[in-house]
This record gives structure tokens, C-alpha cells and sequence, in this order.
């Protein structure tokens, strides 16, 4: 398999796996503006030749979209190989040049998102590890910071303190997200109307900054749904989803 790396000039001409459509659809211009925002400060996407789902993506801890303290690590914002590109060592392709990449920048070792049983959008903790990777630090909803240190003098990397208790006061369906996924240019609007036209309290807060994000009250700045204070899921819903959900 080969590989290429998205930078800010060929940002334009080249599809970014976990949305593929054409440049002026809104899941793609939105992934695009965030990741060029993203380059200037270290963010890596490496991706596979062909079109599909098959790339990582990384960036220094100190600039990730996450509430951790991780400082001289590198953190995985997704690594995330599906569809036929499955079963065939491209994860583990990808993970390597990471690796070997972070080795090379003078990393201590690499940060990922992953919960004890496989979540949406999460990366899955049987491979992690087989790949070396532990847990270091848990939130109280069961979102795990699992680390592969590079030498045995390491700090240890930890959630901050907001979002080692996810929890706000705020009543009814709140949802914290940022444009790093796509899906959210598309399915927040879709839940926002939803909740308009059921008359179903919610507030989606678009986190806008690195800062809003190191700060937040979730491990998971992406796409976290919280209901009257307590968080529920990561999962991305559309409108029948999210029904389901109220109605359960």
C-alpha cells in the first residue's frame, strides 16, 4: 500500500478518507479548514493512495483538541482503517510510521482515546494492546487515555481535571463538538432541527479553539452528548438516532 501525506499544499486536491466527497460538499470544506489551521502547528494526516477510510492522524499533545496533560507526547486524534482496507496490515502500517515519525521529533510516546470495550469512532483497545499500548488515566464514564511510552523515564500523561468527572449543569440534550469530524458539519444541523421540531430542549456548543477544547467538561471534545448534566454518548446520531435515544 502506498501512502501520502495531506499538507497544506495538497490540501485541495486530495480526498481525506473520512469524508470523500467533492471540495464543495460541507463535510469536506470543514474538515479542510480545520485541518489547514491545524498543519502550522505539527498536525500530521497520513492516508492510503486509494479512496476510502484508511489514514491517521496526529498531532503534539500540546496542541491536541483534548483536555490532557500530556506534554512531549504525541496524540492520535484518529487512526482509523475500515471496508476492504481491513485485515490487511494497513493499521499497523500507519501506526509504525507514527511511531517512527514521533521517535524522530523526540516524542516520549504516543496518547490515544480508547474505552475498555470498543466505542464508536474510538480506537479499538484489543489492538492497542497488542501494539504496547496501556492505560494510563480513566474519566468517570469509562473513556480510557491508553499510552505507549518510547523509554522507561516517561511522564505519565493524565486527563485534566475537568474532564476526569464529565458532568454540567446545564439541563436537557447538550452536545460539545468541533469541526475535527466531518460528520458534525452535516448531522448537528440535522439534531438541531430534530430537537426544534419535537419541542426537545438542546444546545449544541461548537467548541471553536484549542483552548475551549483543553477546557472542556469531556474527554471526548469531538462529539460528546450530555443529558440533563450526565454524558451519554460519543456516538454520532442522526434525527431517527437521536429520537430513539429521547424516547428510550
Amino acid at each position: 500500500m502506498e501512502y501520502i501525506r495531506v499538507t497544506k499544499d495538497n490540501l485541495e486536491k486530495e480526498h481525506i478518507c473520512c469524508a470523500i466527497s467533492n471540495n464543495k460538499d460541507e463535510q469536506v470544506s470543514s474538515k479542510k479548514a480545520w485541518l489547514a489551521d491545524r498543519f502550522d502547528e505539527g498536525l500530521v494526516f497520513l492516508k492510503s493512495v486509494e479512496r476510502g477510510k484508511c489514514f491517521i492522524e496526529y498531532i503534539p499533545a500540546e496542541n491536541a483538541w483534548v483536555p490532557i496533560n500530556a506534554d512531549g507526547c504525541m496524540y492520535i486524534d484518529c487512526l482509523w482503517v475500515s471496508g476492504s482496507f481491513k485485515g490487511h496490515g494497513y493499521s499497523t502500517d500507519l501506526l509504525n510510521a507514527c511511531i517512527d515519525d514521533s521517535k524522530e521529533k523526540g516524542k516520549k510516546g504516543l496518547c490515544i482515546l480508547a474505552a475498555a470495550k470498543k466505542k464508536p469512532f474510538l480506537a479499538d483497545p484489543k489492538f492497542l494492546k497488542y501494539k504496547g499500548f496501556t492505560v494510563y488515566d480513566e474519566a468517570n464514564n469509562g473513556i480510557q487515555l491508553w499510552y505507549l511510552p518510547f523509554g522507561t523515564n516517561a511522564d505519565k500523561p493524565q486527563f485534566r481535571e475537568c474532564a476526569r468527572h464529565p458532568h454540567i449543569e446545564e439541563k436537557g440534550y447538550v452536545l460539545y463538538y468541533t469541526s475535527q469530524c466531518p460528520f458534525n458539519a452535516k448531522y448537528v444541523p440535522v439534531l438541531e432541527q430534530t430537537a426544534k421540531d419535537n419541542a426537545i430542549p438542546f444546545h449544541a456548543i461548537h467548541i471553536e479553539s484549542r483552548e475551549e477544547a483543553q477546557n472542556a467538561p469531556t474527554p471526548i471534545t469531538n462529539y460528546a452528548l450530555f443529558h440533563d448534566g450526565e454524558y451519554i454518548t460519543n456516538e454520532q446520531l442522526n434525527g431517527k438516532k437521536f429520537l430513539k435515544l429521547v424516547n428510550a
